[in-house]
């Protein structure tokens, strides 16, 4: 109960901040067709966090074991190619910088990313990941469709290419504008277009993972509980038949 409400409040705490940012994008989300049954893509999405999210982000309330254990990873190859700075296979996993350092740099420290999911959903994150495009207005260079005005740098770009808003000629009351269709690359990246959708969906998955490490034990637990009660059921309705036959 304790721990529950632990995780509650500080869901709370980061949804407050969250929703005072994300205010006034009204940009239609796409479905993250995500399952946390999928070890080969919960890996992938521990593998590009560590790589690219930690840097600055950190999940001070997931431990490192934890992790490798629930995700199928072997804690000597998890060691090895997933912690970074030294940390006990038995540590949480915090970033590296300073906090100071990243409020001085980013104007306020990078949120903590263990409930993020919870916060903003699967498909809000899932979207968010891959509407980043060039704006030089920026301080980072870069700006976003779900996140307005963001404030970090597109750090998944070396994988995406360099992103850009695309418009396209359209017949408006009696007049050709110019409306947006979307977001495209520049074709510069590590991966194709539905290779970085896959990679992203990878990552929700994980970042879905770690925002409730028990669920799915939780949902297995429920239906053996419903199966107990219905078979209690059975069997009380066939003792309470026997005891009133006994009794008229």
């Amino acid at each position: 109960m304790i721990k529950h409400i632990k995780n509650t409040l500080i869901a709370a705490l980061i949804a407050v901040p969250s929703m005072v940012f994300a205010a006034g994008s009204n940009y239609p989300l796409d479905h993250a067709d995500y399952d946390l049954t999928d070890k080969a893509s919960l890996q992938n999405g521990a593998k590009l966090f560590m790589n690219y999210c930690l840097g600055c982000h950190q999940m001070q309330y997931q431990r490192y074991q934890r992790t490798f254990n629930d995700l199928g990873i072997p804690e000597e190859l998890g060691q090895e190619h997933l912690q970074f700075t030294g940390e006990k296979v038995s540590d949480y996993i915090r970033s590296a910088m300073p906090t100071e350092s990243a409020a001085e740099w980013f104007g306020a420290p990078p949120p903590d990313l263990t409930l993020v999911a919870r916060v903003r959903g699967a498909d809000w994150l899932y979207t968010y990941l891959r509407t980043f495009y060039v704006d030089e207005s920026r301080p980072f260079g870069v700006n976003n469709m779900v996140f307005p005005e963001v404030g970090m740098p597109h750090v998944l770009q070396e994988l995406q290419g360099t992103p850009s808003k695309t418009t396209e000629k359209r017949m408006v009351d009696g007049e050709m504008v110019d409306r947006y269709v979307g977001i495209k690359s520049d074709g510069t990246g590590e991966l194709s277009p539905s290779e970085y959708d896959a990679a992203m969906l990878d990552l929700v998955n994980f970042l879905v993972y770690t925002g409730e490490p028990m669920q799915l034990e939780r949902k297995a637990i429920g239906k053996w509980v419903l199966v107990f009660i219905l078979v209690l059921f059975v069997f009380v309705y066939l003792l309470k038949k026997d005891y009133w036959r006994e009794v008229h």
